[in-house]
């Protein structure tokens, strides 16, 4: 079993309550994933450059642009509660 850790500390962690048989299942898929992490770790990256992700992205926002929007007015036309050009709601935050 590649590293050492603790089922129970990890699930303690995670604020989880598992029974035995969990502990010893997930125990048995932790291990896998770290042998495979151990695996990775192994792998020459030097000549590799860094990434932040794996394909090139491109911004696919349109370019901000002022154009026609609401009044005030229009905007509180159909509002409960206003008052001073502003919608009035209800306090939930003490």
């Amino acid at each position: 079993m590649p590293g050492n850790f603790d089922v129970k500390y990890v699930a303690h962690l995670a604020r989880i309550a598992l029974t035995p048989a969990e502990e010893e299942q997930f125990g048995a898929q932790l291990s896998n994933i770290l042998g495979y992490i151990e695996k990775l770790n192994q792998i020459d990256v030097s000549q590799i450059e860094p990434t932040a992700h794996a394909v090139p992205l491109v911004n696919v926002f349109r370019a901000d642009e002022v154009r026609p929007s609401l009044s005030n007015e229009e905007a509180l036309a159909n509002a409960p509660a206003k008052a001073n050009g502003l919608f009035i709601v209800p306090k939930i935050v003490e």
